[in-house]
């Protein structure tokens, strides 16, 4: 495992956990030549999941696009990045349980609102005005209502 800071590749794991459902391993690790710490994860892969888009067509699920938009939502909020790990893995774990491997983009949008809705209400408006696409003000208004 290459060091994100210098890549030197002489890695030393430090400390390993399995995750609460044995999906996912998380290592830290300390780098051998500038001695910062980092954290890795393992997960096994497994069969794609394909995205249906609104204009129907289709992509494979990206963890990463889907975690990247959680960070985007949880700007300048109290929100950590173990939370937005956890809410990724969560969607991730329900989206794999599914009876089939094609899920609307849509279904997953609003899996990632609940969740956000339980966490910070302020990354969950950031999230429902490009998810729900608010158009105007009374957009914004009804949905503040909603949580209030």
């Amino acid at each position: 495992m290459k060091c994100p800071f210098c890549s030197n590749s002489d890695t030393e794991v430090v400390e390993t956990r399995d995750s609460e459902d044995l999906g996912t391993t998380r290592r830290r690790r300390e780098c051998s030549k500038c001695t910062k710490r980092f954290t890795t994860y393992e997960r096994v892969e497994s069969v794609p999941i394909i995205v249906i888009k609104k204009d129907g067509r289709k992509e494979q699920f990206d963890r990463d696009k889907l975690k990247h938009g959680i960070i985007k939502s949880c700007e300048k909020t109290l929100v950590g990045i173990e939370d937005i790990e956890r809410i990724t893995d969560e969607i991730e774990r329900e989206l794999r349980g599914l009876d089939t491997t094609e899920v609307d983009s849509k279904k997953i949008g609003q899996l990632v609102a609940n969740k956000l809705k339980k966490v910070d209400k302020i990354a969950y408006i950031r999230f429902a005005s490009v998810f729900r696409r608010f158009v105007d003000l009374e957009d914004f208004e009804r949905e503040l209502n909603k949580l209030l």
